[in-house]
């Protein structure tokens, strides 16, 4: 948006379309903000805008605008606590001669969108925790043009291929608030429609079935790992173990967390003090992270292949069907700061579960783990139809 444009939004006291925050004292309202503009509930289809810097009454309160503050309001986006990423930009302006930050909100594609769990809209000038009502207009104006793959309708599936009961017991809890929950004024069909789950005619979609369904490889064949222990160096030598490791996203992570304890092996070290100390030949949280963004970031799309943990005696090898995606390029692939997201609703079923803490941060968290244990550095080929990560002991 242009400064003008910027200046007369500023100047309009009345437009829903613009939040004004004297500082960035309460984080959480600006988030509720951002949360709000992205769902854009009266459908302008139309950016929101957040003003920080200014009272209500459209002052300046003169707060300076630093790096470090626009840094804290631009990993509002990716912080886990905002799903899914709502599009925006974080920038400094001056404007009537005040030093502002400016928060540009787009409309999501693929509404509603929670900031810790709870909807929030725009009702003319204020904010408010969207209603049953409210969430189902949301559901409904979800726009099905370029839907990422993980929101496409699965045709042959039926709510019958659902597990509703581990959606009751365990997605819905960690995906929506308690006070939302206490409510109970959404049947079964409106909660998987506000969650993606199935599409307003009822269709289910790839991110219900990969997430709570029965049996995901008979719509998805790919949708599963395959781990194989070698004893030794090479493909050729004999085979200790083998695994076909499936299910739903709870099932499938619980599982193979269950087989990386299973084969890591601890070593006994005593230091010059005779003091014990004990070094797994692989950190567990490396290859929990590593394994993680495999089944995250994978092509799901027109591949019947699985993600393949092959565990040799001095590496691990993890590749994921799929190149890279959108900003990220085989040049820039593994760097801080640097990611994009094929299935970014399925990213946010594994926030939800709590297998992603933070967006963008598994292959720095794991590089952290293997120098804490003292493992080499990751080595990736990065190529158009797959990755590949090597974790070496």
């Amino acid at each position: 948006m242009t400064n003008q444009e910027l200046e007369q939004l500023l100047q309009d006291m009345e437009s829903d379309r613009v939040e004004r925050k004297a500082s960035i004292s309460d984080p959480d309202k600006i988030c509720q903000a951002i949360c709000a503009f992205a769902n854009d509930l009266p459908n302008y289809q139309l950016p929101g805008v957040i003003f920080v810097g200014i009272h209500d009454n459209g002052n300046c309160t003169g707060l300076t605008i630093t790096d470090k503050l626009l840094l804290t309001l631009a990993d509002m986006r990716a912080n886990g606590n905002i799903v899914p990423f709502p599009t925006m930009t974080v920038q400094k302006h001056t404007l009537n001669h005040c030093e502002v930050a400016v928060i540009v909100v787009q409309p999501a594609d693929a509404p509603p969108v929670r900031f810790k769990g709870c909807v929030w809209i725009r009702v003319g000038p204020r904010r408010a925790q969207a209603a049953a009502q409210d969430e189902r207009v949301l559901s409904e104006k979800r726009r099905t043009k370029d839907q990422p793959f993980d929101l496409r309708p699965v045709d042959a599936a039926t709510l019958d291929d659902f597990d509703l009961e581990q959606f009751r017991r365990v997605y819905l809890p960690s995906a929506v608030s308690f006070d939302v929950l206490e409510q109970n004024q959404r049947s079964v069909e409106d909660q998987l429609k506000s969650l993606r789950f199935i599409t307003v005619p009822g269709q289910p979609t790839v991110l219900g079935l990969l997430t709570i369904g029965n049996d995901t490889r008979q719509f998805l064949p790919g949708a599963y790992i395959q781990f194989l222990r070698f004893d030794g160096t090479e493909m050729t030598d004999p085979i200790k173990d083998q695994k076909e490791i499936d299910g739903s996203l709870p099932d499938l992570l619980r599982s193979l967390d269950s087989v990386f304890e299973a084969h890591i092996s601890v070593a006994t070290d005593f230091t010059s003090q005779a003091l014990e100390q004990q070094r797994p030949d692989f950190p567990l949280v490396a290859l929990q992270q590593l394994a993680r963004n495999a089944v995250l970031h994978r092509n799901y799309e027109g591949t019947n292949a699985p993600v393949r943990i092959y565990w040799f005696s001095d590496r691990i090898e993890i590749q994921s069907p799929g190149g890279p995606f959108g900003q990220v390029t085989r040049q820039n692939f593994g760097q801080p700061g640097i990611t994009d997201y094929r299935n970014p609703n399925l990213a946010e079923a594994l926030k939800n579960l709590g297998y992603v803490q933070r967006f963008g941060l598994g292959i720095q968290i794991a590089q952290r783990e293997l120098y804490k244990n003292g493992n080499p550095p990751l080595e990736f080929m990065v190529e158009d139809a797959f990755t590949l990560v090597i974790i070496r002991k």
